[in-house]
């Protein structure tokens, strides 16, 4: 594709994710699964009598509020759209798969880093303390487009029912949570813990988050970053070829 053709698509994925914003972040899975849901789960830990310190729990709530709202509203978007037939409208256009995906992919990014930022300022008024904002910045953008490109991956199966999607990824993401070290500290989780938590993006994008606000982590810095680059290439080019692939069989 040649550039002028490259900058269309992107112009048109820019108006995709326009459209998503302004239709499907006010629908409820996404409120519950996005927003709430991330809440009660800091609640339950914090009042539950745990020993756990505040900035612990609350650097918590921050990696578990970008992964659940990044995650809300990819996934469920092409079964809404093929259940409407709008998806077919859609695909009819002079827009590539690829351009569609890109789209749904950019609302999410920018849902979640809206919504983390209001998790941010709450738990800066709480005395949470950013000790290293250019290492937080880059790896909730960093997180955002991987836990976004995770999304749209679980949107692959090629069905117009959006609970089938919402039950496949609630499956994946409450795991993810548990194994990642949001709730229990890796330093503390037995071998095979430690074992799983490591194919988690979230496990690297949570070392991030308490890296940044207490100056403590467990892989290093770079180590995070570079797996959590690599899972972000690695969703991102596993759902543009398979959308691609499972296109056809929506419409």
């Amino acid at each position: 594709m040649n550039p002028a053709g490259t900058s269309e698509q992107i112009r048109r994925a820019w108006a995709i994710a326009k459209k998503d914003i302004r239709i499907y972040y006010s629908k409820g899975p996404v409120l519950i699964f996005g927003i709430f849901m991330p809440v009660f789960l800091f609640l339950a830990f914090y009042l539950g009598g745990r020993q756990l310190p505040l900035p612990f729990l609350l650097s918590g709530l921050v990696g578990m509020t970008l992964f659940f709202t990044s995650t809300a509203v990819s996934p469920a978007i092409f079964p809404w759209e093929g259940q409407a037939k709008t998806l077919e409208r859609l695909a009819a256009c002079p827009v590539t798969i690829e351009a569609i995906v890109l789209g749904d992919m950019i609302a999410s990014v920018l849902f979640g880093i809206g919504v983390t930022a209001v998790t941010l300022l709450i738990g800066l008024s709480l005395g949470l303390v950013l000790l290293h904002g250019i290492v937080f910045g880059s790896a909730v953008l960093l997180a955002a487009v991987c836990f976004s490109a995770l999304g749209m991956l679980l949107a692959v199966p090629p069905t117009n029912v959006p609970s089938n999607i919402m039950m496949l990824s609630s499956l994946l993401k409450f795991p993810l949570v548990f194994i990642s070290g949001i709730f229990v500290p890796l330093e503390q989780m037995p071998a095979w813990g430690t074992a799983l938590a490591v194919f988690s993006p979230l496990t690297y994008f949570a070392d991030l988050v308490r890296y940044s606000f207490t100056g403590a982590h467990y892989f290093p810095v770079t180590v995070d970053i570079t797996v959590l680059a690599l899972f972000t290439l690695i969703f991102s080019a596993g759902t543009m070829r398979l959308h691609r692939r499972t296109m056809p069989r929506r419409i």
